[in-house]
């Protein structure tokens, strides 16, 4: 089960490495559709993790846990052979669809197999896997890909899954089936919703952000999360229900959750192709390059616990302060800067996210009454997951528009160039410093917005917690 945890964690991770190789593969992406090969994905599994955890109620754990490996193969082995754009995003979606199918059936497996008394163990060693399926997807994906080709990737998780799936097959037992009800129109409407949002977040820098496109995805977003929300409180038995977020500590915990993620995988996605471009790293290199971040995780996530018993919520605003600071820290970074200097400040970041991401989890699973522990679980995910799709397309945005104002006038008017694989192959001989200069200004605008994104968010999370607290 943790295998299976890892295996679907780490491919959000691993794909970040791939952007170099796919931005000049010959797909030849746009920049918003390198962002879209990145967060389609993530999207899937996060919206779709909580009917995924109700499906396996309803049709049986370790059947459904079985068809979401399976889905996972297809989907990477579509992922794998695709021929242009859009074929890869069908991959992708579909390897999310089978993710959000893994991810909460591998809990409820765990929970079923075990006694009473292991119960605790097993929940904090799962969770764990979460951590260290970043850490796998990272330094796994870059020595596939050191292969050099992306295909390589999807080409590796296929035996992966299928082997996991034959090894559920004989090992996992079956748990008895809930007559749960599944609510696919509230499902629908929130993956459409969702993508609607990234829609106008991502397509903004090339499109315009008057463009049709743009606006027609932010209206249709508001349109459709209305619904949801409406379709949700109507709902004998809704999958996620919006009346939850009327508990203060549960809304500022959800809220925590996002941030963090949004702030870490922002950072994933452009420590990859800045390692890369701007110091030259080989793509294993890079992999191994982020372990830092979590050497704080391994070190002191044991103790945190006391330190919430100790200090409260003065634990998130700490947490939040070197997050924030250390996204700020990173964007001072250029072609010149060390890279020990760089991985002094992953692991300033890397304090905020093991402060963070226990105290945030213990908040949410607290907000709510035992009967209701499978409802959190699932919005930790579901938070977890949102997060980390919005943050690659807000500093995926981000960096293209300011890489794009940055490169040599000449360039950019000449060629238009919206990735740093086009404006290589159009650059005249001996010019690809200039190039290289204009993403590192991008990759520091980015970090810089993303940091201060995190400083405010943070913020809020705190003031929202205080208020709760003096309210009760």
């Amino acid at each position: 089960m943790c295998a299976c945890v890892v295996l679907v964690v780490g491919m959000v991770a691993a794909i970040n490495l791939a952007v170099p190789m796919l931005a000049a593969s010959d797909l030849h992406p746009s920049a918003s559709a390198l962002i879209w090969i990145v967060d389609t994905y993530v999207i899937f599994f996060a919206c779709l993790v909580i009917p995924g955890g109700a499906a396996g109620d309803r049709f049986g754990r370790k059947g459904v846990l079985l068809a979401g490996l399976a889905l996972f193969a297809f989907g990477a082995l579509l992922s794998a052979i695709a021929p242009n754009v859009p074929f890869l995003l069908a991959g992708r979606a579909i390897t999310g669809i089978g993710a959000a199918a893994v991810l909460p059936n591998t809990l409820a497996v765990l929970l079923h197999a075990v006694s009473a008394e292991r119960k605790g163990v097993t929940i904090a060693t799962w969770a764990s896997m979460t951590g260290i399926g970043g850490v796998v997807g990272n330094v796994g994906g870059g020595a596939v890909l050191a292969g050099g080709s992306w295909r390589w990737l999807f080409v590796a998780a296929v035996p992966l899954s299928l082997v996991l799936a034959a090894l559920v097959a004989r090992i996992a037992p079956v748990s008895p089936r809930h007559e749960r009800p599944l609510s696919p129109l509230g499902a629908v409407l929130l993956v459409g919703a969702s993508v609607a949002l990234l829609l106008g977040i991502v397509e903004g820098p090339e499109a315009g952000w008057t463009s049709p496109i743009v606006l027609a995805g932010f209206a249709g977003s508001a349109l459709l999360f209305a619904l949801w929300t409406f379709a949700e409180l109507k709902a004998e038995h809704p999958l996620l229900d919006p009346r939850l977020f009327r508990v203060p500590a549960l809304r500022s915990a959800c809220l925590g959750m996002t941030a963090i993620f949004f702030g870490m995988f922002a950072l994933f996605y452009v420590n990859a192709s800045f390692l890369q471009y701007g110091k030259g790293f080989g793509v294993l290199m890079t992999g191994l390059g982020i372990i830092p971040l979590t050497v704080p995780v391994v070190l002191g996530a044991r103790h945190v616990g006391k330190l919430v018993q100790r200090f409260g919520v003065d634990v998130v605003a700490i947490a939040f302060l070197f997050c924030g600071c250390g996204l700020i820290g990173l964007s001072t970074s250029d072609t010149s800067t060390s890279y020990p200097v760089y991985a002094a400040w992953l692991v300033v970041t890397g304090i905020g996210v093991t402060l963070a991401l226990p105290t945030l989890s213990a908040a949410i699973s607290g907000s709510l009454p035992p009967a209701q522990a499978g409802v959190g679980a699932g919005l930790q995910a579901t938070t977890r997951e949102f997060g980390s799709a919005l943050g690659v397309a807000v500093i995926g945005t981000v960096l293209t528009g300011r890489f794009v104002a940055a490169l040599p006038e000449d360039i950019r008017e000449a060629h238009d160039p919206h990735t740093v694989a086009q404006a290589l192959a159009v650059a005249a001989p001996g010019r690809s410093p200039e190039v290289i200069s204009a993403f590192v200004t991008g990759a520091s605008t980015a970090l810089r917005a993303i940091g201060v994104s995190v400083l405010v968010l943070g913020a809020l999370v705190v003031l929202q917690s205080r208020l709760s607290r003096h309210t009760k």
